[in-house]
């Protein structure tokens, strides 16, 4: 999935959480892509005879009105989509208001389940896990002195573990024979190697089935002393994917190892975020081929010079178009998510209609797809993608070309 299939999978849930309905009036049906059409329509017509016993008239009304409509929906299908679908439907407050709303919502993974659910509030849990990056990494930076143990999860490095050893320096005391003195040495580094490895193995147990790989870092020869020892648990060993040097074997390494791995995690958000930003970044320290703000952005993307247009996934702006009722004039302004604008007529004084609103994101997406240009939508989980959103306005562009 695009990341702006992603970004609106994400704002819709955002949108349908927002929504309240009284009681349990609120129906959220879950189908995977296995079940039987006919069989859920069964079953809502049962829910719809028990609904006639409601006492509440209102209750009542709205959840026969909600069954009706998913069952309307539902005989367009001969078969759930591939991924199935969710269909939520009921009354809720918007504004001080009461609408009725029905939606089908195609997952970016299978549905999981089967689930009818009646609430005061849209069952979205499911759909929220949707959400959530799936890939974890183990990470391990080691010297002979200290030890750091953390994970890799989506875009956010997590500390699991730290470790120091007593490992005596290279330079023996009074007394001791030099030999006595390496013996007892080396057999102090395997204990601390033999720690390491059974602190993070302990560590990383619970998370073997969603580990795609474990990244070492340290110096030479210490990593690779670690890894062809084989001190991790069997099952956590062979999902080492690479040795890295490093400088740093305390919580800043972890972020060390991670730049230094970045071959290894192309694929990774993480990364991928942080070479967009760096190529942006460099752009604008030299005075080239970058732009950013709304204003400079969006008149660069109608004269087809974006290259790559960068968004940051927290940018709550709408485009909104204002029409004057009496002379046509049609304006258009960029507005905080939901809010209501007074707008009047410059040349009539007449106050003007709202005719339409835009998410900006998908908004300057569709411009960019318009002419070519790619679409990158980062999140402000990872620095570079808070970067974007709170130094550049979350509204940034690598340049084909600069008009003059």
């Amino acid at each position: 999935m695009t990341s702006k299939l992603m970004y609106e999978f994400k704002r819709k849930l955002e949108e349908l959480e927002r929504y309240k309905g009284r009681g349990t009036e609120l129906i959220t049906l879950y189908i995977p892509p296995n079940k039987n059409i006919a069989d859920v329509m069964s079953q809502l017509r049962s829910e719809l005879s028990q609904a006639e016993n409601i006492k509440s008239k209102q209750t009542r009304v709205n959840v026969i009105g909600g069954l009706e409509a998913i069952l309307q929906r539902l005989k367009m299908f001969k078969k759930p989509p591939e991924h199935g679908m969710v269909i939520v439907s009921g009354v809720v407050e918007e504004n001080g208001k009461q609408k009725r709303i029905t939606e089908i919502i195609i997952p970016p993974e299978p549905v999981p389940l089967y689930k009818y659910h009646c609430d005061s509030k849209f069952y979205l849990e499911p759909l929220k896990d949707m959400l959530k990056d799936k890939k974890v990494y183990g990470l391990i930076v080691l010297d002979r002195r200290e030890a750091t143990i953390g994970l890799l999860r989506g875009k956010r490095i997590e500390v699991l573990d730290y470790k120091t050893s007593n490992v005596p320096g290279k330079h023996r005391q009074g007394g001791q024979s030099s030999v006595r003195f390496e013996r007892l040495r080396e057999i102090a580094i395997n204990e601390f190697y033999k720690r390491v490895g059974d602190a993070a193995s302990e560590a990383f147990l619970p998370y073997k089935d969603q580990l795609e790989g474990i990244l070492i870092g340290g110096p030479s020869p210490t990593k690779e002393e670690f890894y062809k020892g084989e001190y991790l648990h069997h099952e956590l060993q062979r999902k080492v994917i690479g040795l890295f040097d490093v400088g740093y074997t305390d919580e800043s390494g972890l972020y060390e190892l991670v730049e230094k791995a970045q071959d290894k995690l192309h694929e990774l958000d993480l990364v991928r975020e942080k070479r967009l930003m760096s190529r942006f970044l460099k752009e604008v320290v030299n005075d080239g081929l970058a732009a950013y703000g709304e204003e400079e952005v969006r008149k660069y993307l109608t004269m087809g010079a974006v290259d790559t247009l960068l968004l940051s996934e927290d940018l709550r702006l709408e485009r909104v178009k204002y029409r004057c009722p009496k002379c046509g004039k049609e304006v258009e302004v960029t507005v905080r998510d939901e809010t209501k604008k007074k707008m009047v007529c410059e040349n009539c004084g007449v106050e003007m209609e709202e005719v339409e609103r835009k998410d900006v994101v998908l908004e300057l997406s569709e411009l960019a797809e318009q002419s070519g240009a790619k679409v990158e939508i980062l999140s402000t989980e990872s620095e570079e993608g808070a970067m974007l959103l709170n130094a550049f306005g979350g509204i940034a562009a690598i340049l084909r070309f600069k008009p003059k």
